[in-house]
């Protein structure tokens, strides 16, 4: 019986050490390192080929003939968006999400909708009964679609040889194994073994595959760092569960940019996609409200406009409160210091709420102007008149900076019908080229305060 051997490897990054230490000497990180089975020497040779084995030599890049394979359309605008285009042959994306988020729904709604091609939806989470409940309530079944719930990676490609798949969905990696380690499932040495044999397929025999990863609590996909190297695309699904909307976010493509973004709007018949988010995530009020004020952003290369909510109260106890949902805590404290220091207003003492409409998370700076305003409209608690929008940075000096894609943030807001859209005085944009919608440029806050509140 050949001798088992042990080796410690680190939970962030995979770095393999003989024995235990209490630093990783790779990424430095502390109390990573745990101790794991790797492969034996025997089963060193047992590794899966696909396809058979050629002698390969060094080529000349000039000579290698280029390969315009067409992408596998996926159902729907929005996940084609994120991934570039489309489903590259012979590419591994991994999507990633918190538990609840709709990651399985997702998926299991395109291989419903992809009626053109033979899908393999393996499952080591759910029965072949549970998944197919979901399918029917998301609408019309595959046939082509075909489920098998099963963990070990070996009787996986038994099935792959016999059914012969053009697109390959895993959910989840987690819950895979190789008989080539001895490591319960989940592991790091599992995760990086069962992610490698499904990359050698994907690249051998030219089918994409899916592989669906856990979310651990710090919002990091489970296992070895290595893993997210591996793969293609790093795609992240994510949202409040406590809202309807979804964001689909691209963190990583080699085949297409990563600042694309998709939306989703989670309903009882699965995710409905959302073509105009601006007009789901900004509210038309019969009443006007202070501390309610619009402002466009671009989430990847998509403008949109986003309701800014803030409220402004006194500080009851004695430390005042800082709240921010959607929006980054320490930019809000940036912001208040700015507000405090250069334009005079007491927010040291009060308590500070703010709320990004929808749910979403936002991180564009060209927010602040809107984030600023809707402060001081609840500080002076005077409500804004309607048709009025933002698209500008604050300095830490109170300056108000240019933002990128201002061509595109002012079209939107023409689209929307807007009226009046404040930018900052040193954007090289010509507010008479827009004659639907009144261009103000200014270069200070205390100059929008003094134009808005008087």
């Amino acid at each position: 019986m050949a001798k088992t051997k042990k080796a410690f490897f680190c939970k962030s990054c995979g770095n393999e050490t003989p024995k235990w230490l209490g630093q990783c000497p790779s990424c430095q990180e502390w109390n990573t390192l745990i101790e794991e089975i790797v492969v034996r020497e025997k089963d060193k040779r047992q590794r899966t080929s696909f396809l058979e084995n050629t002698n390969k030599v060094p080529v000349p890049i000039n000579e290698v003939n280029s390969l315009d394979v067409p992408r596998m359309k996926m159902p729907g605008k929005e996940f084609n968006r994120v991934l570039g285009g489309g489903l590259v042959p012979g590419s591994l994306v991994l999507l990633g999400g918190e538990p609840g988020i709709g990651k399985s729904t997702l998926l299991l709604q395109v291989a419903m909708k992809l009626t053109n091609r033979k899908i393999l939806y393996v499952s080591g989470e759910e029965s072949l009964q549970q998944i197919k409940l979901r399918g029917e309530r998301l609408g019309k079944l595959n046939e082509k679609c075909l489920l098998l719930t099963e963990t070990s990676t070996q009787k996986i490609f038994s099935q792959i040889e016999n059914v012969k798949p053009e697109v390959i969905i895993i959910d989840s990696i987690q819950t895979l194994f190789s008989a080539h380690i001895d490591s319960a499932p989940g592991s790091i040495s599992q995760i990086r073994e069962c992610a490698g044999e499904m990359l050698r397929y994907a690249k051998e025999t030219n089918v994409p595959v899916i592989l669906v990863g856990h979310i651990t609590k710090d919002g990091n996909i489970a296992g070895p760092k290595i893993l997210e190297h591996m793969v293609d695309t790093v795609i992240y699904f994510e949202g409040d569960r406590n809202h309807t909307y979804r964001l689909l976010r691209a963190i990583k493509n080699r085949f297409g940019s990563t600042n694309e973004l998709g939306i989703f709007e989670m309903t009882g018949a699965g995710l409905k996609e959302v073509t105009d988010p601006s007009k789901v995530l900004t509210s038309n009020y019969e009443e006007d409200f202070s501390g309610v004020v619009p402002g466009c952003v671009i989430e990847g290369l998509r403008p949109m406009m986003i309701e800014v909510q803030s409220l402004v109260s006194p500080a009851v106890y004695g430390n005042p409160q800082r709240s921010a949902t959607g929006f980054d805590l320490r930019r809000l404290n940036m912001l208040l210091a700015v507000l405090e220091k250069r334009c005079g207003f007491k927010l040291g003492i009060k308590d500070v709420f703010l709320n990004m409409a929808g749910g979403i998370k936002v991180e564009d700076p060209g927010l602040d102007l809107a984030v600023v305003i809707a402060i001081l409209s609840s500080y002076t608690d005077i409500a804004l008149e309607k048709g009025i929008c933002f698209a500008a940075e604050i300095g830490l000096s109170g300056e108000v900076r240019p933002v990128t894609k201002l061509d595109q943030r002012l079209a939107e807001a023409e689209k929307l019908g807007y009226k009046k859209i404040f930018i900052s005085k040193y954007s090289s944009i010509k507010p008479q080229d827009y004659k639907n919608i009144e261009v103000i440029k200014e270069g200070k806050i205390e100059d929008v305060f003094r134009l808005l509140f008087g």
